[in-house]
């Protein structure tokens, strides 16, 4: 389903990577229609800003308009700048701010859909203080579901007094007025201890598993590959506690952290500086859209926890495209290892792709898989 319509208009918006066109997913949701239908028709006199328009929805309906659109997520700028492309409007006209940099000063309006992480929308709550006056604007949209008693004390709590709609197709409003009362900053990361190392790990906003190691990476860490002498890639690095380990494992590689969040690039980045900081110089950090533009048959080995959600879509495409694009950048001979829920099946996915698979490890809720890329 791609035909979005809204106030006698039609616009053709995809998700990204793109769905089958038969797909249930589509590129926006009840919160943006609710969102769009009190804001449409009501122009601004200055900047609005965008957050979290995880396809461009907003932006699409509202281009014309000053708008700037922010966001952790490379795919949903990628996905934003596909939509205007198809709907003839210059992807240019929208000025995209990635979620670690400086906001623009006095917005006459900001449109914000709920994120998924709870500290995500606290950092960019604390980020409007310093920018925002008494005359903007503060709308935010989300499901009513993922709208609580403490989603609506947060923005009193950071910018001020807060009122929320009514339901309508199980999608609210909150309405913010911007007071600034007073309160202590948010800390830039949150820090805890890595069992059984001396590393301390710093996380931004938006990392997963912000307040310790989750079970899915401690177990992949005892499982990884050791002595390569090449090119590794932790893909989807998150805070780059994957790649901390190969670093320790394998002292002749180089490892690439390579993540579509700026801040877990930044996590992953300032966790090497701190913890492992002579390893700096065999170091790469690149936000992107899993390997592209990575040369072919380059690397040794990728590692890979694949996500199989985006957003609060349960779907395949992401992990399936990290697979293809392992596939492409492996050197013959390099190896693709993941680790993953049990029941995701990704181990046909891998024998289907390279032709064979095997388990490293299991237990009883994730599996460990090694494919080989051969001539």
């Amino acid at each position: 389903m791609s035909q979005f319509e809204l106030s006698h208009r039609t616009l053709t918006l995809h998700r990204f990577p793109q769905t089958r066109e038969d797909s249930p997913l589509q590129a926006w949701d009840a919160a943006d229609e609710y969102l769009l239908q009190h804001v449409a028709d009501k122009p601004t006199n200055g900047p609005t800003l965008l957050f979290n328009d995880t396809f461009g929805a907003l932006a699409c309906v509202l281009y014309g308009e000053e708008l700037y659109s922010i966001s952790d997520s490379l795919m949903s700028e990628l996905g934003t700048r596909q939509n205007l492309n198809l709907n003839a409007m210059d992807e240019g006209d929208v000025k995209f701010i990635n979620s670690l940099a400086p906001l623009p000063a006095s917005p006459a309006r900001v449109l914000i859909k709920i994120p998924k992480t709870l500290a995500l929308l606290e950092h960019q709550l604390h980020c409007l203080r310093s920018v925002v006056t008494p005359e903007t604007q503060i709308i935010a949209a989300g499901k009513a579901k993922d709208i609580h008693t403490s989603t609506l004390n947060l923005f009193e709590r950071v910018l001020g007094a807060t009122t929320t709609s009514l339901a309508v197709k199980k999608a609210r409003l909150i309405f913010c007025q911007p007071t600034l009362p007073a309160v202590a900053e948010m800390p830039l990361t949150s820090i805890w201890p890595l069992d059984d190392t001396p590393y301390e790990i710093h996380n931004h906003a938006n990392v997963f598993s912000r307040s310790g190691l989750d079970v899915g990476a401690r177990f992949f860490m005892a499982n990884l590959p050791d002595n390569i002498d090449g090119e590794i890639a932790d893909l989807g690095c998150g805070n780059g506690v994957i790649g901390l380990t190969a670093l320790d494992l394998n002292p002749a590689a180089e490892v690439h952290f390579i993540d579509e969040s700026w801040m877990a690039v930044a996590s992953s980045q300032m966790n090497v500086e701190v913890n492992r900081p002579d390893d700096l110089s065999r170091c790469h950090f690149e936000v992107n859209n899993s390997l592209a533009g990575f040369p072919s048959d380059r690397l040794h080995a990728v590692l890979c926890n694949p996500p199989f959600h985006q957003q609060n879509a349960l779907t395949d495409y992401i992990a399936w495209q990290m697979f293809r694009d392992a596939r492409r950048c492996l050197q013959d001979g390099g190896e693709l290892r993941i680790v993953g829920n049990r029941h995701l099946d990704y181990y046909r996915k891998m024998k289907k792709l390279f032709g064979n698979c095997t388990t490293v490890a299991s237990n009883q809720k994730f599996v460990i898989l090694r494919s080989v890329k051969l001539r």
